[in-house]
């Protein structure tokens, strides 16, 4: 107990600037601030502070501990966090963002259950393909569809999603089937604006090589669900997730190409700011969401095309 109260008066002190700072801070005095450091010094048998009348400064070795004990109380904060979450019951508004079509698709009949099971929270869920600053803008959560997720945010995976090459019948009939990616160039295509190799499409070759291939774009859209319609009324060859088009190709809407060559994978991933003092409201979502994506139905066989 001892070792912890030295520890947290030191960060308070550098952390506030002053031993008067630190003791409004901690709720302590500034002679209880000042004699814990004093031991601490006296116990390691080093000096980790350098003190004058107008300023403090860490030494050498003040720095090496200050970094380390600050790490180590975040740690317990955390952990406590972690438990008081853990038998908190989850309440308050709870802000979700997600992308427009997978959030009417996939997780707007997971709402309701959610809402059922956790009486106390308040869900404000927000459908958009931008991506949205989650500190910035209050959102506690995120879900995304992406192969890299962002460094400076926590991530979970829910699931994985694979984008399918396919056009309608009536649209093969007209224009024929290609049977290599160079062959696109003869066709057209409904360009996605958000794709992030923008008109060019990459695939994998039974091989493992990379292939890439160009359809011009007669429509371009930033929506996905438009990508869709256009592409089953035979207005060309669109690139689009299997969790969008995996029905209407095992239901013969829309035909499969190139099925030796496999288009990107992508992860659907829940997001948010921090591990250390995650809400319960916001755990408990985020286990929701990795349960109820534990066997997504576009996952399934498509007769033709493989997984």
């Amino acid at each position: 107990m001892a070792n912890f109260q030295e520890m947290r008066s030191i960060v308070a002190v550098v952390d506030n600037g002053s031993f008067v700072a630190a003791a409004e801070a901690t709720g302590q005095s500034k002679q209880a601030v000042s004699r814990h450091v004093s031991e601490l010094e006296q116990r390691l048998g080093v000096r980790l502070l350098n003190r004058t009348t107008r300023r403090l400064s860490l030494t050498e070795d003040g720095r090496t501990y200050v970094a380390r004990a600050r790490e180590l109380l975040h740690d317990i904060e955390a952990l406590e966090a972690e438990v008081t979450s853990g038998t908190a019951e989850p309440s308050g508004r709870l802000r979700v963002n997600a992308p427009l079509t997978f959030g009417i698709l996939h997780l707007a009949r997971l709402w309701g259950r959610f809402a059922a099971i956790y009486p106390e929270v308040s869900l404000d869920v927000d459908l958009s393909d931008r991506v949205v600053d989650l500190v910035e803008e209050g959102y506690d959560l995120a879900v995304r569809i992406t192969n890299m997720p962002s460094s400076t945010l926590v991530s979970r995976q829910l699931a994985v999603t694979r984008m399918r090459l396919c056009a309608s019948p009536a649209y093969l009939q007209e224009h024929g089937v290609p049977e290599h990616p160079r062959q696109l160039r003869e066709h057209r295509s409904i360009g996605y604006s958000y794709l992030s190799t923008g008109e060019e499409w990459t695939f994998t070759a039974p091989d493992g090589t990379a292939v890439r291939g160009h359809a011009p774009p007669r429509i371009r859209t930033n929506s996905g669900d438009t990508c869709r319609v256009a592409a089953l009324q035979g207005y060309g060859v669109v690139l689009q997730p299997d969790f969008l088009v995996a029905d209407d190709i095992r239901e013969g809407r829309l035909v499969e190409l190139l099925p030796g060559y496999r288009g990107p994978e992508m992860g659907i991933h829940a997001v948010y700011p921090s591990r250390r003092h995650l809400p319960a409201k916001t755990r408990c979502l985020v286990d929701y969401l990795v349960d109820a994506f534990h066997s997504p139905g576009w996952t399934q066989a498509i007769p033709g095309g493989g997984l």
